[in-house]
């Protein structure tokens, strides 16, 4: 699987693969990488705010 689309999986951009395991680890592993991938473009939108101001 692409990098790009595990992070649309991620952002709910693209409809999860059925066919993958279904454990709470994973679970917990998918959150922690969306609340990762959410705070850096969060950051990256706060530096060009400052970045054009």
């Amino acid at each position: 699987m692409s990098v790009l689309s595990q992070i649309a999986e991620y952002l709910y951009l693209k409809k999860k693969d059925p066919n993958r395991p279904n454990s709470s680890f994973v679970k917990k592993m998918h959150f922690i990488n969306r609340l990762s991938i959410l705070l850096f473009l969060l950051a990256m939108i706060i530096l060009l705010v400052k970045l054009f101001r």
